[in-house]
């Protein structure tokens, strides 16, 4: 290995300081994840129970829209950053790249498809609601 020290062995060895990144990713999208969530609950719990119209009419303000885009993000974000490290944890060999790619579909896609969603409903008329609409 040469004469170099004890820490001049090992040094450019590990994790290369991206697990702190990870680490503070996964902080913020919680905490993102709990005040938008926080918000969810509050804003439904002020609807009347039962009145599908009131719901999309909330879900088809732009703010609330914008408040549901951006936790369907935090939350697939999160989910991929924590399955992650379970996967480089414990899942060795070609099936760590397999499940690392099927979950960077997973969550793009499931973020996407929550997205669109969303978008559906904002874009979509009032009077769509009617059985057989949108």
């Amino acid at each position: 290995m040469g004469n170099g020290t004890q820490l001049g062995k090992v040094r450019g060895l590990g994790a290369s300081h991206h697990g702190s990144h990870h680490w503070l990713q996964q902080r913020l999208t919680a905490l993102g994840n709990v005040l938008l969530v926080g918000f969810l609950v509050v804003s439904l719990l002020r609807l009347p129970l039962g009145d599908h119209g009131a719901v999309h009419r909330w879900a088809a303000n732009p703010t609330v829209a914008l408040a549901l885009v951006l936790l369907l993000v935090s939350v697939f974000w999160h989910l991929r950053l924590g399955l992650q490290v379970l996967i480089e944890d414990y899942v060795h060999g070609a099936a760590r790249l397999v499940a690392i790619v099927l979950l960077n579909f997973y969550a793009i896609g499931g973020a996407a498809f929550g997205i669109f969603a969303v978008v559906r409903i904002v874009l979509a008329p009032a009077a769509g609601l009617a059985p057989g609409g949108m």
